[in-house]
């Protein structure tokens, strides 16, 4: 009995720890997707979001799944992240500042565009 338990167990921990980590299994399963190292050397990103938004999901699906780095401030959770939004205009989410360029919204070719 407690084995039977302790396998549901770790089958409930293994889809959870999957699904959270969804892009990066992408990625590795699909390296045609990877940007080149020199993209992800020069990129600076920071992605302004909450963790109920759906673009901003998507939108770190999408940089998770081309290996590009990023930094990602809950304006709920975090105070000065909170005014660094708002001094960026607010107004909603995702805002995503790739190398200085400002995209509001989820918008993968202008984050590519801007990475080049």
């Amino acid at each position: 009995m407690l084995g039977s338990v302790l396998k549901k167990f770790l089958l409930i921990l293994v889809v959870v720890v999957v699904y959270q980590n969804w892009g990066k299994i992408e990625r590795l399963m699909d390296p045609t997707q990877v940007v080149s190292e020199q993209i992800q050397l020069k990129a600076n990103v920071v992605l302004y979001s909450t963790q109920w938004c759906g673009y901003c999901k998507l939108t770190r699906r999408f940089l998770d799944q081309r290996g590009i780095p990023y930094k990602d401030f809950d304006i709920e959770k975090d105070a000065v992240a909170r005014k660094d939004y708002e001094a960026l205009g607010g107004g909603g989410i995702p805002i995503i500042d790739v190398n200085g360029t400002l995209i509001r919204g989820y918008d993968p070719d202008a984050i590519m565009a801007a990475l080049k």
